[in-house]
């Protein structure tokens, strides 16, 4: 089978081919729902906004700009989609922000030498341990390590999706990543 780019399917969708959309759904349902889910932790909610997700990019998909990724266009669907959700419900989840911009220069100063949550999180062992903790991060950490690790987008994409500045969400990163590391230092061994 010839591994086919997302920007052909586009192409070849808008020209009448319908299995491309469904080869595009295909490939997106599940990092859409992984990343829906960090707003909400709830699989039923996630599911119904994953839904909402692919009917957007369903009705836009005329409107894409092929100049762009298709993978950020969606990701930006999907947190708008979420948001829009939140608002509904009055939801909120971004209340940790340490002031208007979200800026800490304390933590952007600190030197660690610890290891990196990346190597933390190739031992398994720890991954039972590592989710628990993940679970508890604030809603946006959550998101930007899960689009960083899970997902493959860089730091200027996650900001693209987000609608943020790219600093904020180097700033976001490095603080997820430090509160990540202080919860699993302050962890007993293989009890959580």
């Amino acid at each position: 089978m010839i591994e086919t780019n997302d920007s052909q399917l586009v192409q070849k969708y808008l020209s009448g081919d319908e299995e491309s959309l469904k080869l595009l759904i295909r490939n997106y349902l599940k990092p859409v729902f992984s990343f829906v889910y960090h707003f909400f932790n709830n699989h039923a909610e996630a599911e119904d906004i994953a839904q909402d997700v692919f009917v957007k990019m369903w009705k836009n998909l005329k409107k894409f700009d092929q100049q762009k990724k298709f993978k950020t266009w969606l990701f930006a669907i999907a947190k708008n989609t979420a948001l829009d959700y939140l608002k509904k419900k009055k939801f909120l989840l971004f209340s940790e922000f340490i002031n208007a911009d979200g800026e800490n220069i304390l933590e952007e100063t600190l030197t660690d030498i610890n290891p990196l949550p990346d190597e933390i999180f190739e031992q398994a062992d720890l991954a039972q341990t590592l989710e628990k903790i993940f679970d508890k991060l604030p809603a946006h950490y959550r998101v930007v390590l899960d689009l960083y690790y899970q997902k493959s987008f860089n730091l200027r994409e996650i900001a693209e999706i987000l609608g943020k500045q790219k600093n904020t969400i180097k700033s976001w990163h490095r603080r997820a990543l430090i509160k990540l590391k202080e919860k699993l230092s302050n962890a007993p061994q293989n009890n959580f």
